[in-house]
């Protein structure tokens, strides 16, 4: 079948600040569907000048969109544009995963791929080539005669290595404009699932409380073709914990210095599973880690006790040693409105990140996204169901004790405080300056066309 495969335009955090990945879900299913001989393209939106009204959806049998929060509404319309051209659609990802019948009363979709969905979405496919439904198919929900209709759930993918490696030969890479150390970044996936479930956090819920690695061995590989094939020398892994198997770690990191790749990356780290390995933690940079994503979350026990952390605040303050004592940059996440916080509470969360004095510091509000316990726990106090604004930078819930107003200027407050530093200063000028022209020159053509279509009306 000849199957088009969409990535709507962004709203996350990271889009906001310029950051510019490929959409790993889709080049993945993309890759599965080309394996078993299906004609496939993608279009991402987020780097792709496109109007997705106006597309020609008409020249494909099957339309599939991926979906997270921030970026349904826009799924929406591109479904709704989708259908309305005749082609079967199809929505996937954590958003819709949990709300599969609020994204099938939309009026453009006809089934929903719930969790990973390389193998559903296949399925799925080779149904639809033989002119059948997805009635037999595991993973995906639909309407049948206006009834909504949940199939069973298709088991979580056990062996990771039979995946094919993401069709990144359907993208234009020199889209993706996100750099470490100035050199272009590549993502990598080498694991899934998360065995922690923290209330804020859909992971556990989407890929599963069991967490499933590819092997070393096939991980090597993959960084090898992106190395000395497409020329990448740095690669940020997106797995949820990186670190959390010491002995995988210091596989790949062996691996990485025998094969002789000189890469520059960055992976994600809890506190505690980095300090359960320091020896692996010196190697990784040995093997080019140049910059590791900790959740610290906030300086309060109680707080990480009720999220379902299982780390301390005495974690962050070791990991963060740890990390600069190994010439490691750390880019800390700190999260600010838990539901039962204070004001004081969120000071001292400020506090402690100026304190850890992390290379970068990401402050985000508390958000609850479906899927986990905290959308559950506070659903009835939600003040929006605009999903764009759930990117992490807005109040979407009411706390019993700090108004909506006054947590986003505690927001802002967090960011002034710990940036207008002199040494922040210092160290972020440059890059700001560079950031600011590189804003200026993409925009000047759109602002050019719009002052002549201003003078022209």
């Amino acid at each position: 079948m000849n199957v088009l495969l969409v990535n709507p335009p962004a709203g996350s955090l990271y889009h906001r600040v310029g950051l510019r990945f490929l959409p790993l879900g889709l080049a993945y299913i993309a890759a599965v569907l080309k394996k078993h001989h299906h004609t496939v393209r993608v279009v991402d939106l987020e780097v792709e000048s496109i109007n997705h009204h106006t597309f020609p959806y008409r020249d494909y049998d099957v339309v599939g969109i991926g979906s997270d929060t921030t970026r349904w509404p826009a799924a929406a319309k591109i479904a709704q544009a989708a259908k309305a051209a005749g082609a079967v659609v199809v929505v996937g990802g954590p958003h819709v995963s949990f709300l599969d019948e609020e994204a099938l009363g939309c009026g453009g979709v006809d089934y929903v791929v719930r969790s990973e969905g390389e193998y559903t979405m296949l399925d799925l496919v080779e149904h639809l080539s033989q002119g059948a439904g997805g009635d037999d198919v595991p993973g995906v929900s639909y309407l049948a005669d206006g009834q909504f209709v949940r199939n069973p759930p298709r088991p979580f993918i056990e062996d990771l290595d039979a995946i094919p490696f993401p069709a990144r030969e359907l993208f234009d890479l020199s889209r993706y404009n996100s750099t470490l150390q100035r050199r272009p970044l590549a993502n990598v996936l080498s694991s899934r699932g998360c065995p922690f479930n923290c209330e804020f956090c859909s992971c556990s819920a989407f890929s599963g409380l069991r967490w499933r690695t590819r092997s070393a061995e096939n991980i090597l590989d993959e960084l090898e073709y992106l190395y000395r094939r497409l020329g990448y020398r740095a690669v940020a892994f997106f797995d949820d914990n990186f670190t959390l198997d010491t002995k995988r770690v210091l596989a790949v990191c062996d691996g990485i210095l025998t094969r002789g790749l000189k890469m520059k990356w960055w992976a994600f780290s809890r506190t505690d599973t980095a300090l359960a390995g320091p020896a692996a933690v010196r190697l990784m940079a040995r093997a080019g880690l140049s910059q590791a994503f900790v959740g610290f979350e906030t300086a309060s026990e109680d707080t990480l006790e009720s999220a379902g952390k299982k780390a301390t605040v005495e974690d962050s303050i070791d990991a963060t040693r740890l990390f600069k004592e190994s010439h490691i940059n750390v880019w800390g996440a700190f999260m600010l409105g838990f539901v039962d916080e204070t004001e004081r509470m969120i000071r001292n969360t400020i506090g402690f990140a100026k304190k850890l004095d992390p290379y970068i510091a990401q402050f985000s509000l508390v958000t609850p996204y479906p899927g986990t316990r905290l959308f559950e726990k506070v659903k009835d106090r939600l003040i929006t169901h605009d999903w764009r604004r759930f990117w992490g930078g807005e109040p979407t819930f009411r706390l019993a004790n700090i108004t909506p107003e006054r947590l986003k200027s505690l927001f802002r407050r967090a960011y002034y405080e710990f940036y207008s530093r002199p040494s922040q200063l210092a160290t972020w000028m440059p890059y700001l300056l560079r950031a600011g022209w590189r804003y200026y020159t993409e925009r000047k053509g759109e602002l050019k066309h719009f002052m002549v279509a201003g003078n022209g009306a």
